[in-house]
């Protein structure tokens, strides 16, 4: 019974982005069987069919799945459209809005579906290459791509524009999968960049695929029915392979063939893929081309404080900005690079027309070094802040944003859990700073806070921040609003914070969470509520949150899981 009801919360915790998953897999199997049955028992491919048999079948299903999820994959990465619809929360309800947030990981099932079907169609147009060599059909030669018996299936697949086109495909595909890699972006995010952004040339070439004529289509059925004989009265033979199922007209029909009262005729196959990757093309090269009017506005860096960790804040100004707490933005340093950007999340969101808002990054790879020695070259290790006179002397950084985030939605929480992990507490920031502005507004009636850091001087990035907040509850005689727990993961017994900074201390242990124990507590003090579980931490966090928020427990309380993108 206890494993019955942790299944049912499984289930219903995600409910709409489990039936999004089954959507998208049954439009997949509904592309693939629909065309197999198609190529397999049309009539208006009967002679092609005869000629390459099983592979012309698995080859066009294979193709059917792929122009669907080419024309998905790009829907989302649509940030603008994501945050619009994600922002209207009279408009989408909670767990939609929670199905957006997941839009990364579509987009990973997106390629992982197109490498595999790829590879599916790239063997079935093998097998069709050496086909079109050993069977060729003598009797209507307009339908053959060889030129004569035996020729080389590799001149097929290396001199035709289905061939060539189908390469260079592959080539590009694999660039894209092997850099998408966490290692790889962390380590040198411009090789993601770059191959990633052959996806230009590879829709070129998916829709230049098909216009070398390789497959033929009868065009006079009713004139001649396929398998039909001649009027000198011998019947067509079919090829076939063994297993392969025989034409319709041939399997099903029982009356015997006619006499062929005219000639068959064919013509070239029309290309598909432009039907089904046209309107997400056009919808995302709308939003790409808003963003770059929109981010080709410049920000003014007005301070940079080097913080310990390899961690730099900086603050930055631009009129008429305006975010919400969760949201993050993209930062591009034209000298740097031309084209290359970054997500980083809010820390601090603008309160006023001045636009003043502010980033925290972390050096872990080859842009943000170079960030790095461009914004701090001027200023010590001891982390003490640049006058807003010097400016003028900051590199020019453009922002593109605000996009939404899953931390949007913890003001619609009554309860809210924020777990971070390290620099993933930058969502959080946000948060408690709107807080700190003014708390009172939103239904959010309490918060605990869990963070856990491998060296205690991380825990200064905002310890100033959270003892103000501390204190600013203690006068506004709220001091059980905010439950902060912190936990040092990197060793060390005698370490603190601070000098000055007796709560956070106070609050400080050492090793990992007992997340059971949290969660009891948690769940004690709000029974019959349901708790909104923010979580930014590696993964292996990630996946005991998501067990523990679909366990039962005794109070009858809910937790629903929200999870931040963690590097």
């Amino acid at each position: 019974m206890k494993m019955l009801r942790r299944f049912v919360r499984w289930l219903s915790s995600d409910s709409a982005t489990y039936a999004f998953m089954l959507s998208w897999l049954g439009a997949n199997a509904w592309a693939v069987w629909s065309m197999f049955r198609l190529y397999c028992y049309g009539e208006q491919y009967y002679y092609l069919h005869r000629m390459l048999g099983l592979g012309l079948c698995v080859s066009r299903a294979s193709a059917a799945a792929l122009n669907l999820n080419c024309s998905l994959i790009l829907l989302p990465i649509l940030r603008g459209v994501l945050s619009t619809l994600r922002g209207a929360v009279r408009v989408t309800s909670k767990s939609t809005r929670r199905l957006l947030d997941r839009s990364k990981a579509f987009h990973i099932a997106c390629g992982s579906a197109i490498m595999i079907f790829t590879g599916i169609h790239c063997a079935a147009h093998m097998v069709n290459a050496w086909n079109f060599s050993i069977r060729y059909d003598e009797e209507h030669p307009t339908i053959n791509l060889a030129r004569y018996r035996y020729e080389d299936p590799r001149k097929l697949l290396l001199t035709t524009v289905p061939g060539i086109t189908g390469i260079l495909m592959v080539v590009v595909l694999f660039l894209i999968a092997t850099s998408s890699s966490r290692h790889i972006r962390l380590v040198s995010y411009n090789v993601f960049w770059y191959t990633h952004n052959l996806y230009i040339v590879f829709y070129v070439l998916l829709l230049s695929h098909a216009s070398g004529g390789a497959l033929k289509i009868q065009t006079n059925v009713k004139d001649h029915i396929p398998g039909c004989i001649p009027p000198s009265g011998h019947a067509n033979v079919s090829i076939h392979w063994a297993g392969v199922p025989r034409p319709y007209h041939e399997s099903h029909r029982a009356d015997p063939p006619s006499v062929c009262r005219a000639e068959p005729r064919f013509r070239t196959q029309l290309p598909e893929s432009w039907m089904w990757v046209l309107l997400p093309l056009c919808i995302y090269c709308g939003e790409r081309l808003m963003r770059c009017v929109r981010g080709g506005k410049t920000a003014n860096v007005t301070s940079v404080r080097n913080l310990p960790g390899g961690v730099i804040e900086v603050a930055l100004q631009r009129p008429g900005f305006s975010a919400r707490p969760g949201q993050y933005v993209f930062l591009q340093c034209p000298e740097i690079s031309t084209f290359e950007s970054h997500p980083f999340t809010l820390t601090q969101c603008p309160v006023d027309e001045k636009g003043c808002f502010m980033v925290h990054l972390r050096v872990l790879g080859d842009w943000t070094a170079s960030l790095q020695n461009l914004l701090i070259s001027g200023v010590g290790s001891s982390g003490e802040v640049l006058p807003f006179f010097q400016q003028n002397n900051f590199p020019r950084l453009y922002v593109d944003g605000p996009f939404g985030g899953p931390t949007e939605e913890i003001f619609n929480y009554e309860i809210g859990l924020c777990i971070a992990g390290g620099i993933g507490v930058t969502p959080f920031v946000a948060v408690l700073r709107t807080l700190m502005y003014d708390w009172k507004p939103f239904c959010l009636s309490r918060l605990y806070l869990v963070w856990m850091c491998r060296d205690i001087s991380h825990f200064t990035w905002f310890a100033d921040l959270l003892a103000s907040f501390n204190d600013k509850l203690w006068r506004d005689n709220r001091p059980d609003y905010l439950t902060i727990r912190l936990f040092l993961t990197g060793g060390g017994k005698s370490e603190m914070i601070g000098a000055n900074q007796t709560m956070l201390n106070a609050r400080l242990k050492l090793g990992r969470p007992d997340w059971p124990t949290i969660f009891h507590d948690v769940a004690m003090c709000n029974r019959r509520k349901t708790v909104g579980v923010f979580c930014c931490a590696p993964k292996g966090v990630s996946r005991t949150l998501r067990r523990l928020c679909n366990a039962p427990n005794k109070f009858g309380t809910h937790f629903e899981l929200n999870k931040e993108s963690f590097g």
